[in-house]
């Protein structure tokens, strides 16, 4: 696959916390290894929609030196044909995702942790920022893995 047509959908429940932290690694990781991929990230749920990721989402983000700029959103219809990948951060957004997935999709939808230990990404928003913390560094394993599978080469830089 080239770069080019590498396109991916972060998903979580209310694309605060983990969806958006995911699109900013990823997008921070595919940068540092040279790859140019399109990442978004977006809601299971409408609870946020139209809000700023979560304060400690940016605080931890800020810290690692990886930009992070996005508006929440939910999943929509055309985002199964528009991203190549649909990444989910949990099995409780996986069997969203396939429950609204339309027969015509395009899109692999797979658990983000299925890329490397089939781990969910646990949400963050009601702990303290060790969570945040723990949500960034599982992130950057993740995106490396992904980005290792789906090129077939493992040039890991970022940590």
């Amino acid at each position: 696959m080239t770069t080019q047509e590498v396109s991916v959908l972060v998903v979580c429940l209310g694309n605060i916390c983990r969806s958006p932290m995911g699109e900013a690694v990823l997008k921070h990781v595919a940068k540092e290894r040279g790859l140019d991929v399109t990442v978004d990230s977006a809601g299971t749920s409408n609870y946020h929609i139209g809000e700023d990721p979560d304060d400690r989402t940016v605080q931890v983000c800020k810290k690692n030196k990886v930009p992070i700029k996005h508006s929440a959103r939910q999943v929509q219809q055309p985002d199964f044909k528009r991203f190549t990948h649909i990444l989910a951060s949990d099995e409780a957004n996986l069997r969203a995702l396939q429950g609204m997935k339309p027969r015509d999709a395009t899109a692999e939808v797979r658990l983000w942790g299925s890329y490397l230990d089939n781990k969910p990404i646990p949400d963050p928003y009601y702990g303290g920022m060790n969570g945040f913390d723990n949500v960034y560094a599982q992130c950057v394993r993740l995106s490396n893995a992904f980005l290792d599978d789906v090129f077939g080469v493992s040039t890991q830089t970022v940590e």
